[in-house]
């Protein structure tokens, strides 16, 4: 019974996490640095992504993630593409996104849709913070480095081009 009320003590903590605007950040949810480094393959740097995962134990609920990703002045994510959709919505600051073969604007409250196996990259060349939720399956495919054909048909897209690094 005493292991019960403390199970059921604690899925009622998590029912609600409190924001602290002043450090705008989650009570009790870590930030992680996000995949600082050059990449694996090509296109697959990272640089100035903070990530906060909601989701997954001890948090929520184990069959989804909410992850805020931030994204410092002049960082970026990889550019990548996977089976899982992504829908994310802007929260902080404003940004970019090359979504397919656009370039979209992104400022707060925006939505973004991207397909799956379609390659995306997220920017932010502004001077303040770019973050966004991205609730997504706990469980989920990897990320995939894009094909010959696919980064040079971004190469040539003089819209694109500029993104495709």
């Amino acid at each position: 019974m005493e292991q019960a009320a403390r199970a059921l003590e604690s899925a009622l903590q998590r029912l609600h996490i409190p924001f602290d605007a002043t450090r705008f950040q989650w009570q009790g949810i870590v930030p992680v640095q996000y995949k600082e480094h050059p990449g694996d393959a090509r296109g697959l740097g990272w640089r100035g992504v903070t990530r906060y995962t909601l989701g997954r134990p001890p948090y929520i609920d184990a069959r989804f993630a909410l992850r805020y990703f931030e994204i410092a002045p002049d960082g970026y994510s990889s550019l990548e593409k996977h089976a899982h959709v992504h829908l994310i919505v802007v929260v902080r600051g404003r940004g970019r996104a090359l979504v397919g073969a656009r370039v979209l604007e992104l400022k707060p409250l925006d939505i973004v849709y991207v397909p799956p196996h379609t390659p995306h990259r997220w920017l932010n060349p502004y001077s303040e913070p770019f973050g966004f939720l991205c609730p997504t399956d706990a469980e989920r495919d990897k990320p995939q480095p894009l094909s010959d054909e696919e980064w040079n048909t971004l190469k040539v897209n003089a819209e694109t081009e500029p993104y495709v690094f």
